[in-house]
């Protein structure tokens, strides 16, 4: 019973941990681009949701001094998780026109085809 309820209270931190699995696994494995861009995005949320995890704080506010609230969560996470989505966002985005840029000059997207063209 205690370990169903370790598991419960963690599954934020289980959704991470898969998360980062499967991103992790889709840029291993695939050989497509845009599926690996695709997989780092997924790897990217996962980081997203751990860090916003560790900075919730049971019972607390927003970190906006007022009479009555003792207990505030702690801001840095949050700031650094807007940060990292709009530099994620920019990444996703360069690594999108890269692509097409790649399909342009070899006609294909594919990692191994573009690896044998390439060679003399």
């Amino acid at each position: 019973m205690e370990t169903i309820t370790f598991l419960i209270e963690h599954a934020n931190y289980w959704a991470a941990v898969v998360l980062l699995m499967i991103g992790l696994y889709i840029l291993t494995t695939r050989g497509n681009l845009i599926k690996k861009v695709v997989g780092l995005n997924i790897f990217q949320s996962a980081v997203f949701l751990l860090y916003i995890s560790m900075g919730y704080v049971d019972g607390g506010s927003a970190p906006i001094v007022k009479e009555g609230i003792e207990v505030y969560s702690n801001p840095l996470p949050h700031v650094l998780i807007l940060t990292a989505i709009v530099v994620g966002v920019a990444t996703s985005s360069l690594a999108l026109a890269l692509i097409v840029r790649i399909r342009e000059a070899y006609g294909t997207i594919e990692e191994d085809e573009i690896i044998e063209l390439d060679q003399p």
